[in-house]
This record gives C-alpha cells, structure tokens and sequence, in this order.
C-alpha cells in the first residue's frame, strides 16, 4: 500500500492506494490549470510585469541556453543520425531552436579554433547581452514603427510598452558587468573550463578584451509582433531549419568538443544560476521600465517556491495517520470502501473538507478481441520468463508477442520511458533500415535502394541528383560524394547496431538504452542505475503495437524476468 500526500499553501491532499483495490498513483493526470498562464506574445515582446521578466529569462535565457541547447548538442555530437531521428518528432519552432542552437555551438568553436577558454566564454556571453537587450530590441522598435507608418496606427498602447535598449560604451556599467559576470561562468561550466570567481580578476579580463558593440542595422528578416504563440513564424522558418539541417550533416562530430549542460537548482548559490537569473531579469526589466526585481524575488519565482504552512502539515499527517492505522488492522483487506482519500483548503473554511472513497482501477481497453484480454488495469502486467539460464533476444520477444497477441511490435522501450525522444530498444523503423542500402553503379551513378532512406537524411536527395548530374571532372562533385558517403557510413552504422542489438540479450540491450553515459556528472546516476540493476533480475518493458488493420493495439506492462549468471 501507498499513502500519498501533499501541500500547496493552505492546501493539502492524501491520497490511498492499495494493490488491485484502487486506481494506480500513475493513473492521476496533473493538471495547472489552477497555475497563472502567461501568455507568450507578452513574455516575448510585451512584458509589463516582474514576473513577465522572470518568466522569459528562466524559459528563453537559462534553459535555451544552458539547458535545453547544450543538451541537444551532445545528443548531436555523440550520435548524429539518433539526434536527427529524435529531431523529426519535434514541432517546427523547436526543430528551428535545437538546430540554431547547436550551429552556435560549433561556430563558436571555429571561431576559438577548436579550443575553448574564459576568453571565448566572455565573448559569447557578451555577443548574448548584445542580442538579447540590443539588437533585439531595436529590430521590436523598428518593427513597429514600420507597422505605424504602414497603417496609421498607434502601437505602443496599453499594457505595450516601447522598450529602450542598453548601450555598451565600453565603460564598465555595474548592470551589464553583473551579466557579464554570471554568464560567462555558466558558460564556462558548459564548456568545462574553471570559471574566474574573483570580480576584479574578471574585471581585468574584460577590459583587456577591448568588447565593442557593432553597429545596428535593421533586420531583413520579420520581427513577430503578433498576438499569437509565434506558430505562423515558426511554419514560415521550415526553410531555414532544412538549410541548417544540410549544415549539421557536412560536420565532423569527432572533432567536436563535450559541452555539460546544466539542470536548474535554485538553492546553491555557488553555480551562479539565480545571480544569473536575477541580472537577466533586471535588464530586461530596464529594457521595458519595469520595476526591478531583487534577488530573492527571482528565487522564489523562478523557483516555483509556495510556503509551507505548519498548519496545513498538521491536518495532512494527522489524516494520513488514520488511514495507517487502517493498514495496520487489516482493514485493507475488507475493501477501499473502509478508507479515505481527501482535498482540503483551509483558506476557504469547512466548507472545503472534502473526503472521499478511493477510486477502483482505472479500466483500459486493449483494443484485442477473445479470447484475448479485451481490457486490463494498471495493476496487470504480462509476466515473460524464459526456459532454462539462457535469455531471450529481443528479436525472440519480438517474435512472441506478434505470434501471442497477433500483431506488429512498432516499439520496445523501458515501461513509463514511451517518449518518442528517447531511443528505444527496439524500433521497427530501424529494423526496415535493414534492407536500406546505398551503392554506385557500373556507370558511376548512385543508386538508392529505397526513397524511404530521403526521409532519415534530408540532405540526400539533393546531393545524389548532384552527384548523378555533374561530370567526373567537377570540383563539386566531390563535395556531394562526401555527403553521399557520410551517410552511406552512417546507414551502415545504424545497421550494424540496430542488428547486435536486435540479436543480442534483452538485458544487455535495456542496458545500453537507459544507462546513463559515462560523463563526470551522470556519475550519480550512472551509480543508481547499477545498484539497481545488480538488485533485480526484471526489467519492466512498455509496448507500441498494431493490427494488420492498422488499429493501435494497447498491452500492459512486460515484465521480464530472466536469470543472472
């Protein structure tokens, strides 16, 4: 049994879940819409509040940057064709993000030759201020008042303030130093370099530099000033994320260089990430004369952070520990009827007690027909041991379940891991790569085995008709072989990997899916995985399957138990 609880403010809850006799802890969805929601227009061109502020420098700022950016890059440089696989399963806008991000990420090591020092980290992080609260400043202002000119119309009304954007002299403004500060220490933390703590050490830096502003040009291209979610502008980027992709394939990824990125915690005060978040907020905030905000406001802020009230703690302990005592009797096995569950505000008087039985397991159509299970609860699972020591393969279970439950195995994956960024252990479009193949002629011609290999690699359509078209004596052609060989290696690979995989143990194979890299900071967690796995002879495995019919086809949770040598 379970006893769950929690507080939120004068708010509180406790929840009982008891095997087979209520619903599951993973059957409740979350929801926010209790949460304020701040539309993206306001965060990206008109903010008007603080917390507008905030918001975007922890989602646009930080986590772009030093989270979401680096991230993308490693799953890059580590596995090219694996990240342009994940790639497709994005939306347009965020396609355009990751792939911009990660060419800032390899041009800045053009740029420093390969080798990074604090030096370059200074200089990107000053190119950042000047993008984020100049540049894009001026081209917002631009923008609108070409829009007045077109129509007549006043636009900066309303909650819409026209912004004003910094100006970097070359005299060392406390503000802009402070930025200069916190995010060139992050960067250096990405790019594994020691970060300089000592101010007028980073001071003596910075003025040796010699950091100037460049001259401001309006934009060519259009600044969204919609009232919208920016999805029209991103549709109209495609273009730009297509040319972006045939840059990333022309890359050497083995002479890239490891970035680490960061994960957001706002209560030491040692990784800079809340100085950072503070000096990035309060220049936004001067950009739109917006009252600036102290340090602790952004942590509590960016933090997500509601305090606690003894109060409320009180009453959930004191509700928990009855229905413990139920546990205790026995009463468990009388029923969910002889306990509660309960939502409470204090906030709102007693008229906000609410209690309530436990609700039974949630029922879950399978989608087969009889004499298979038609339908089953989170509490079911399909229970997999195979005979004698040797373990199946995943090519076996493959096998298994579509000659048990008649049907076509689109995806194996760790049970709760189903999202489709995270490579699984077993793909059936990696398994059609099998019969993929790239070759040359007699003539000297390319010959694609079959087109579905244009939908992997974008780039290749265009350089095999290249290739077929030019003569032998053209300079560019070789450049087009180079691609077409690029990818022919990276099909190979793909093959050669999905095949040891597919052949190989399932234990060995959910191995090398879910254990963590062998990074410094995966440390703890690469640790956590092995003290698990050394402890338990199962993996638990999800399934995405279909009918001959096309009809999604829904199993429960595989539970596979196999012996340990």
């Amino acid at each position: 049994p379970l006893l769950e609880s929690g507080t939120l403010g004068t708010k509180c809850n406790h929840e009982v879940i008891l095997p087979y006799r209520t619903s599951t802890y993973n059957d409740g969805k979350e929801s926010d819409d209790n949460e304020n929601q701040i539309a993206m227009c306001t965060l990206r061109s008109f903010p008007y509040l603080p917390k507008h502020c905030i918001e975007f420098a922890k989602q646009a700022y930080f986590s772009d940057h030093f989270e979401f950016g680096p991230g993308q890059y490693e799953t890059f440089r580590n596995d090219m064709m694996s990240f342009f696989e994940q790639l497709e399963a994005m939306e347009h806008g965020e396609q355009k993000k990751s792939l911009t991000l990660i060419k800032l990420f390899i041009d800045l090591q053009k740029e420093n030759e390969g080798k990074i020092d604090f030096n370059a980290c200074i200089r990107v992080a000053f190119t950042r201020m000047i993008e984020d609260f100049r540049t894009s400043i001026l081209n917002i202002c631009h923008s609108a008042d070409q829009m007045e000119k077109a129509d007549g119309t006043k636009f900066w009304t309303g909650t819409k303030r026209r912004p004003r954007a910094i100006d970097w002299s070359g005299e060392l403004k406390p503000d802009l130093m402070e930025y200069l500060y916190c995010s060139s220490n992050l960067y250096a933390v990405v790019w594994g370099v020691e970060p300089v703590r000592d101010r007028f050490e980073f001071e003596t830096v910075v003025k040796s530099l010699g950091l100037e502003q460049p001259e401001w040009t309006p934009s060519s291209a259009n600044v969204d000033l919609s009232e919208g979610d920016g999805e029209a502008a991103a549709e109209e980027g495609s273009d730009d994320s297509e040319e972006l992709k045939r840059d990333l394939y022309a890359v050497d990824v083995s002479k890239l260089i490891p970035a680490i990125p960061h994960d957001f915690e706002k209560d030491d005060d040692a990784n800079f990430h809340i100085d950072y978040l503070t000096s990035a907020t309060n220049l936004r905030s001067w950009n739109y004369d917006i009252k600036l905000s102290a340090r602790h406001d952004v942590k509590v802020t960016a933090g997500r952070i509601i305090p606690a009230l003894a109060t409320t703690t009180a009453m959930v302990c004191g509700l928990v520990d009855v229905e413990f005592c139920k546990i205790v009797l026995g009463l468990q096995c009388l029923g969910r009827d002889k306990f509660l569950n309960s939502n409470i505000n204090l906030a709102a008087g007693s008229g906000n007690f609410t209690t309530f039985t436990p609700d039974p397991p949630v029922t879950i159509s399978s989608g087969l027909k009889l004499p298979q299970p038609e339908s089953f609860t989170s509490w079911d699972k399909i229970e997999i041991t195979p005979p004698g020591s040797e373990e199946l393969t995943v090519e076996q279970l493959v096998a298994y379940l579509e000659n048990t439950f008649g049907v076509t195995v689109d995806r194996i994956f760790a049970f709760g891991h189903d999202d489709s960024k995270i490579p699984p252990l077993y793909n059936a479009i990696d398994r059609q790569k099998i019969d993929w193949d790239i070759t040359f002629d007699s003539d000297g011609k390319v010959q694609i085995s079959d087109k579905a290999i244009f939908t992997q690699w974008a780039q290749l359509p265009m350089a095999t008709q290249m290739f077929n078209r030019l003569p032998p004596t053209s300079g560019a052609r070789k450049r087009f072989e180079d691609q077409i060989m690029t990818t022919k290696k990276a099909l190979d690979q793909t093959k050669e990997n999905f095949l040891s995989s597919f052949r190989g143990a399932i234990s060995d194979a959910y191995c090398a899916a879910y254990r963590p890299g062998d990074s410094e900071e995966d440390a703890e967690a690469r640790q956590y995985f092995d003290t698990v796995s050394e402890a338990r002879d199962y993996v638990t495995l999800g399934v995405h399957c279909h009918t001959s019919t096309e009809e999604d086809i829904t199993l429960p949770c595989i539970k596979y138990i196999y012996s340990k040598p």
